[in-house]
């Protein structure tokens, strides 16, 4: 996993950066400047916050241009200046820009986040935080170097009651000491389990296709064929999910968002092992059409060791990769969600329902009213978006952005490893650093080289 730093930085970037916009921004009665990387899809769920908590965009890069209404049309906004490559904004707008949102398919995350943060500016990158195990690490890394720096990454269940109630069941003693958590999705409902397809079409002239291929290996282009839904293509907008070259499989898709009570409850650290139990498929061009995958994390002075499992996809027959319902729910006569988290302890077992982990339970219904409502040990957030920007300006620590990089970069870490071990087709073991001990070569498949240019501009670490 170890690298020369030397070679994120692109040649004739500037060697020294300022940061006017950041000290400008500090005085509570300025707004915040905002730029945008990638402004369609899901992207406009945060140019629709930023508008509204009072933020001035000024620049925006999104590859089709098709989506740069979603700018334009705010009032106040309209001046803001767009770009089909990130680059270019950074390079001419640096100066300009308090706070940046990363928004783009999973192979583009890092170079932008870590231009970002290395030159002071906040970031708000969308699940998972990286593509790798390794750019996760090296983005927590930078969070702690770059003292001043706001970051978030958009789960924005992590925001919500669901987890902190979760914990509180937890900690005042519901299940015991838990031994496993079982996490289970709906996902994939984009192709996974097939090959790169078999034609090539012109580019759009709406779209910039050596931007959107960014860091990953180049591919021709390929439109979407007659009567495809939505108008989706193999990749672009949205199907590069299923792609071993662009996204991370219904596993970095959706982890970050199902387990994110575990790394809340339990602050786990790095795997000691990750290994496939099962896999409908081989990883080739996509990711399998479905797979179970087990961790197991050390013992700490606070808790015992523990396991995970994770469940997505189909098997060979068409069924979904999912537990066993367990006794305690077969006693109320009922049945496991389609998505959610199964937690069992030395003394009872939760459910947890949805993506987000939302209404935690005991079961059985009998021992959830024996033990009644736990003792509330958290505060509440006041919103995902809102204790980024409030950190942000100030008013809160930085910290009060509680998905920060320090919190989602080892959990990012740790789900990519899912998918390392799958790609890699076997169990591996780590170290308490999260490098691969049990086949040291492995850890080459935890970084991919950016394709020239196409690396953050600047780093510091």
């Amino acid at each position: 996993m170890k690298m020369n730093r030397k070679q994120f930085v692109k040649a004739g970037a500037a060697a020294t950066v300022g940061f006017p916009a950041i000290v400008r921004a500090q005085g509570l009665n300025e707004k915040l400047q905002v730029a945008f990387v990638a402004v369609g899809g899901k992207a406009k769920t945060h140019t629709k916050e930023a508008h509204a908590h009072g933020l001035q965009c000024v620049a925006f890069a999104d590859v089709d241009k098709r989506t740069w209404g979603s700018v334009h049309d705010k009032e106040g906004w309209g001046g803001a200046t767009g770009y089909t490559d990130w680059r270019e904004m950074f390079q001419k707008q640096r100066k300009d820009i308090d706070v940046v949102f990363v928004t783009t398919p999973d192979h583009s995350h890092f170079s932008p986040s870590m231009t970002a943060v290395s030159m002071g500016i906040h970031c708000y990158t969308e699940k998972p935080l990286t593509w790798s195990v390794r750019e996760a690490q090296l983005l927590t890394q930078a969070y702690g170097e770059q003292k001043n720096v706001v970051t978030q990454m958009g789960n924005h269940g992590h925001a919500m009651q669901g987890w902190r109630v979760a914990y509180e069941l937890v900690k005042g003693g519901a299940v015991g000491e838990v031994k496993e958590f079982h996490t289970w999705t709906n996902r994939p409902i984009w192709p996974q389990g097939g090959n790169r397809p078999g034609y090539t079409s012109p580019v759009p002239d709406y779209l910039n296709w050596e931007a959107w291929i960014g860091a990953a290996p180049m591919r021709p282009f390929a439109a979407p064929q007659e009567g495809a839904h939505k108008g989706y293509g193999p990749y672009h907008p949205f199907n590069w999910r299923g792609f071993v070259d662009f996204g991370s499989g219904a596993l970095g898709d959706m982890a970050c968002h199902t387990t994110d009570g575990i790394y809340a409850i339990m602050n786990p650290g790095y795997a000691a092992t990750a290994e496939p139990l099962e896999m409908n498929g081989s990883i080739g061009d996509q990711y399998p059409a479905g797979m179970v995958v087990k961790c197991t994390y050390r013992a700490t002075a606070e808790r015992p060791g523990f396991a995970t499992y994770w469940y997505e996809g189909q098997d060979k027959k068409g069924q979904p990769y999912m537990p066993e319902t367990p006794e305690e729910l077969k006693e109320d006569d009922a049945t496991l969600p389609r998505t959610g988290n199964l937690i069992v302890g030395t003394k009872g077992k939760m459910l947890v329902q949805g993506d987000y982990w939302n209404s935690p339970r005991i079961i059985p219904e009998a021992k959830r009213r024996e033990f009644g409502r736990p003792e509330q040990l958290l505060d509440r957030s006041p919103g995902h978006h809102a204790e980024f920007f409030m950190a942000c300006r100030g008013e809160k620590p930085r910290e009060f952005s509680q998905s920060n990089f320090s919190y989602s970069g080892p959990m990012t870490a740790n789900i990519q490893l899912g998918n390392l071990c799958a790609r890699a087709g076997k169990k591996l073991v780590l170290n308490e650093a999260g490098e691969i001990t049990s086949d040291p070569k492995i850890n080459e498949l935890a970084w991919r080289e950016p394709r020239k240019g196409w690396g953050p501009l600047e780093s510091i670490v």
